[in-house]
């Protein structure tokens, strides 16, 4: 998948997880939350036996959201403490 991808797919899978966790975030952060949402996301499903980001396609934007709401809730774990 070419960066260009990653960066829309990162856009969109941190945009939806900030809307679903309820955190307003910028343009640049939703893509690196996305990004690396959907690093986190892919390795997690790959340790329960699913296949992680396969391309650009709703599967993936799954597994990203996924990685992306798993990152936001450890986040603000570690503000917490």
């Amino acid at each position: 998948m070419s960066i260009l991808l990653w960066i829309v797919l990162g856009a969109l899978a941190g945009w939806i997880a900030g809307a679903i966790m309820g955190t307003s975030k910028g343009l640049v952060t939703n893509i690196v939350i996305g990004i690396v949402g959907a690093f986190l996301g892919g390795w997690l499903f790959q340790q329960f036996g699913s296949q992680g980001v396969t391309g650009f396609n709703i599967y993936s934007l799954l597994v990203a959201v996924v990685g992306a709401i798993v990152l936001l809730v450890i986040v603000r774990a570690f503000r917490r403490a």
